[in-house]
């Protein structure tokens, strides 16, 4: 019957049977051809798709190095400090749980759901939360929540230190201060570990062989903590006594160089930085530069020494109290008539200064302050730290060279300041300063002759004793020596009437320096403004104390009664 049919009678086009043939054929050399990408060609690629199904590569974190002061005690260290993490798709809790969870981290029920939408897959919680924190989130036994370990810094100083160390950020790098300068150091190197994870993130076995991690070396600062401590709490409450703007203190080791203690205030608390301004962050001591006012004077008379041009003795006519240079006017805040070069420095006198300043020629002024290190920023490895203004000599005119010499027309800062005195602690050296303890003794850059420099330092005894600007400077049985400067703030293109800063900078003991101690005072408010009255007592205890922690012998049979006398003594008033 089927034989008869008349379909299959039919003759079929034998182009439609080569047809069929030939797509079969295709189709097989088509797949022989992709066999071949995927298992010579493209293996590789596929493999690793393949293995990043199963593989991963686990982070080992190095731990990060310490920060220590010279006596070995900690200002910076890392604790361990689990983190808190949920995959919000696999959450299993209800509302009670939600919210224990969300009282243990310190948020509330809104703020945590509102963080539960923001990633189906994975989300902090919580970065760095205390171990015992961590442990009763663990206990509640929510389903997707999990920990972390992770390392936080903790700062034993607290605020007293916060612009010397710095801080970090929540993925441990450094963001201020030594923290920032020494990141590569302390941060070390992170190792790795390949493993095979199971569908719930469960390691099954390790791939090949780990790489260590190669934990960051420790800082060991020349800052001495307790020092550190003391300066700080000298500079703050005298800036709350004196309702000023800020402060801060600087001291140096005139053998080694060594930076002692660098405070500022306001300050901060490095772990504790969620309301931080500006004000609070800047390290002023390096960051800021200000008009040093009288506090330049002796490198005037010392050049005018050392150029052969003065003698402690000579005299010089100050009288009636004012000059003229080029149509402006120079005034001594009071008459007086014939004074010497020392008298000069210990009354402060702008019109005897002047007077010695105008005989010499711009170019010798601006190479001395450029052989003290102004108009260049100090080779420290820290961030922030500036240069100062000091213009081409070139440029200068008669009156800016006359506003030079007591400290108006130039910029500094107290870092700056502080460094430029160890040429006379040092017998006329400028030595180099290091935030890092070296123990060891420094060569500096003669700038003086080594007479110049003893015979400045008995002008600067007389400036900070009796009779002086600075009798509050003194100190029970150490002698001292330095100089109180008081400068007009700038504001606008010109200086503000009631707005000043106040300094003061000196070295102990004068026969032979052990330390400089440069303080500053921004706006005092309160009735005094004077150098003299408002920075000098902080330098008199920050020295006191600091060279007693040094074991550094007393130079002075005084009585404490004595130098109560002498700080109630009223201080000659310093021209600015």
């Amino acid at each position: 019957m089927y034989a008869t049919s008349p379909l299959l009678a039919s003759k079929t086009p034998p182009w439609r049977s080569k047809f069929l043939v030939a797509c079969i054929g295709l189709g097989f050399c088509l797949l022989v051809g992709r066999a071949v990408y995927i298992q010579i060609i493209g293996t590789d690629f596929y493999q690793r798709q393949g293995e990043s199904r199963y593989a991963r590569t686990l982070e080992l974190p190095a731990n990060r190095g310490r920060i220590i002061d010279r006596n070995g005690l900690i200002l910076a260290s890392s604790v361990p400090a689990p983190s808190i993490w949920v995959i919000p798709k696999d959450l299993e809790a209800d509302t009670s749980q939600k919210r224990q969870l969300a009282r243990l981290l310190g948020m509330s029920a809104a703020d945590l759901e509102k963080r539960l939408g923001d990633n189906p897959n994975f989300v902090w919680l919580k970065r760095q939360v205390d171990e015992n924190v961590a442990e009763q989130v663990k206990a509640l036994g929510i389903k997707g929540v999990h920990q972390v370990k992770e390392y936080k810094r903790k700062y034993p100083e607290g605020e007293a230190a916060a612009h010397v160390v710095g801080f970090t950020n929540v993925e441990n790098r450094g963001q201020e201060g030594i923290e920032l300068a020494f990141q590569n150091q302390l941060s070390g190197r992170d190792g790795t570990r390949r493993v095979i994870k199971d569908r719930l993130g469960r390691v099954v076995e390790d791939l090949g062989e780990s790489v260590n991690p190669l934990d960051g070396r420790d800082i060991e600062l020349a800052i001495d903590s307790k020092v550190q401590f003391f300066a700080y709490q000298r500079v703050r409450d005298a800036v709350a006594e004196h309702k000023a703007k800020a402060g801060s203190v600087v001291v140096l080791d005139v053998q080694t160089g060594e930076v002692l203690a660098l405070a500022n205030y306001p300050s901060y608390v490095p772990g504790e930085r969620h309301k931080l301004g500006g004000s609070q962050l800047r390290n002023r001591a390096l960051t800021d530069t200000f008009e040093p006012g009288s506090t330049m004077k002796p490198f005037i008379a010392s050049l005018a020494m050392e150029r052969g041009l003065v003698t402690p003795d000579t005299p010089i006519n100050t009288a009636p109290g004012w000059m003229m240079v080029t149509g402006s006017t120079i005034r001594d805040s009071h008459p007086h008539d014939i004074l010497t070069v020392a008298e000069v420095i210990q009354k402060s006198s702008n019109v005897g200064t002047v007077k010695m300043a105008m005989q010499m020629p711009p170019r010798e002024m601006w190479e001395m302050f450029t052989e003290i290190g102004l108009g260049q920023r100090p080779q420290l490895p820290f961030p922030g730290v500036v240069s100062g203004r000091l213009r081409p000599y070139k440029s200068w005119r008669p009156i800016e060279q006359a506003t030079m010499s007591f400290g108006y027309g130039l910029s500094v800062s107290l870092f700056q300041l502080a460094r430029a005195y160890t040429v006379f602690a040092r017998d006329g050296e400028l030595i180099p300063i290091s935030l890092v303890k070296t123990g060891q003794p420094v060569n500096g850059i003669p700038v003086f002759q080594p007479r110049t420099a003893q015979v400045m330092r008995k002008m600067l005894q007389m400036a900070a004793a009796p009779g002086g600007t600075a009798p509050k400077a003194q100190t029970i049985g150490y002698s001292v020596g330095g100089k109180s400067g008081t400068a007009h703030k700038q504001e606008g293109k010109g200086y503000a009437d009631r707005k000043y800063r106040s300094w003061f900078v000196g070295l102990a003991p004068v026969d032979k320096p052990r330390i400089v101690v440069a303080v500053m005072v921004d706006e005092p408010n309160n009735g005094k403004y004077f150098g003299g009255d408002v920075a000098a007592p902080v330098f008199s205890e920050v020295v006191q104390q600091t060279l007693r922690m040094m074991g550094v012998q007393p130079d002075l049979a005084v009585q404490p009664q004595i130098i109560a006398e002498q700080r109630q003594a009223p201080a000659v008033e310093e021209s600015f």
